[in-house]
């Protein structure tokens, strides 16, 4: 517990206790300070090695719009990388310009291409077909291909989005055909874009994902003279969700990068910019579910039973994905392990499995760490049960900024 940015924040029992008596349990907080100092970290890093550049923030790791104000206000120029209506609709509440976006979609629909058209944003495509069903209807005056090189990274099997098994992208033999096509039908503004994985804290990873985008930009750019926009490497910026891991030495990272980048480009106004699409690493580790000890149970094994389950955090039980787990105030030593479930009709309601706690009761706080990302937006209603409110702590004072579901809320569209 000695390494975690909010460990501060979970050591005052205090707040959080009132936190917990103003809003009720459970709830995502989040802390406002930390979401700025890891966009400022990142974009003072890009600024250091690269001649341009350009941000795009994940939207589908958290759609809040107050957090993503604040990003707005902390980078003015950020984007927002969108895959669905939905998060073109949640950029523009955060008055974040769709022009400064980039949409990658996959398997879409004509009405969605469209939208994605009409409000702006750059075009990334999943595959030639995508074009195939767009050229029938509207075709913007910019576009990229998304590119699957053939290997991928990921925490988990299930979030390593390239590779022979992923469903995106283009091989890499088979991209050139893409951008010809596009190039034949008039479309003369290109970029290329390749998102490889998830939760990569392999800092050696990513210059070698940036070495295989470019042999294929090479290509492109040999075969059809087609001089790109901008290459973007998507996302894939891991944080560390245990304490035995070390987070990314992004200088590092974006140094050997930027050697790779400019080996094959000047470092001029013509190079392409370079372009990123974090998500977990801007908003992961600045975020957390506020719990409440519900029940303890001595069983075959030892339960710590809270009123947060698989409901309100989904990647336990969908990837196995582990969070660190603190009792808020003094944490204690390990008095034994203990499995921490839900309310959840489900097996798999589990947050952790066999961890090592302190002695804990009823109507204890527990926080459970690094739910910033993909925590909320994996939320759902399985079992009929509301979401939880999302809280955003500023300095000293803290607010709602969104309440939480009611059993009517879930119905309110059941016309009976």
């Amino acid at each position: 517990m000695n390494n975690h940015p909010l460990l501060h924040i979970v050591q005052n029992i205090k707040k959080l206790t009132e936190i917990a008596d103003n809003y009720d349990t459970p709830c995502y907080i989040y802390s406002s300070e930390r979401v700025q100092s890891n966009a400022m970290r990142l974009n003072d890093v890009l600024k250091k090695y690269f001649h341009k550049y350009h941000i795009c923030y994940a939207i589908k790791a958290n759609s809040n719009p107050h957090l993503m104000k604040i990003m707005k206000k902390t980078l003015p120029l950020i984007g927002g990388d969108c895959s669905s209506p939905g998060e073109i609709y949640a950029v523009k509440k955060a008055e974040i310009d769709p022009a400064n976006c980039i949409y990658t979609g996959n398997y879409e629909s004509i009405t969605d291409l469209s939208l994605a058209i009409e409000e702006g944003c750059y075009l990334n495509l999943d595959d030639e077909t995508s074009f195939d069903r767009l050229a029938q209807e509207n075709l913007p005056t910019r576009i990229s291909f998304r590119l699957n090189p053939g290997f991928g990274k990921g925490t988990f099997s299930q979030i390593t989005t390239a590779g022979e098994n992923a469903k995106f992208g283009i091989p890499a033999e088979k991209i050139i055909g893409a951008y010809r096509k596009a190039q034949n039908a008039g479309i003369q503004n290109f970029g290329i874009q390749c998102m490889a994985g998830s939760g990569v804290l392999t800092e050696s990873y990513f210059p070698k994902l940036l070495t295989a985008i470019l042999k294929t930009t090479n290509k492109i750019e040999e075969e059809l003279k087609i001089q790109f926009d901008f290459i973007s490497m998507g996302g894939g910026l891991g944080i560390p969700y245990s304490d035995d891991e070390k987070e990314l030495n992004l200088d590092t990272v974006f140094f050997e990068l930027s050697k790779v980048f400019y080996n094959q480009y000047k470092k001029n106004d013509s190079a392409p910019a370079l372009w990123i699409e974090p998500g977990k690493y801007l908003i992961g580790d600045a975020g957390f579910i506020l719990s409440k000890v519900i029940g303890l149970k001595d069983s075959y094994k030892n339960f710590i039973g809270l009123d947060a389950g698989m409901e309100t955090l989904m990647r336990p039980a969908l990837y196995g994905a582990t969070h660190r787990i603190y009792k808020v105030g003094f944490h204690g030593d390990p008095i034994g392990t203990f499995d921490f479930t839900g309310p959840i009709c489900e097996n798999t309601d589990r947050i952790a499995v066999n961890r090592a706690f302190p002695a804990a009761k009823e109507g204890d706080l527990i926080a459970v760490m690094d739910t910033g990302a993909y925590g909320f937006a994996m939320s759902h209603n399985f079992n009929t049960r509301p979401r939880a409110a999302e809280i955003l702590l500023e300095e000293t004072s803290h607010r709602l900024i969104r309440r939480r579901e009611t059993i009517e809320d879930i119905f309110s569209n059941c016309h009976v």
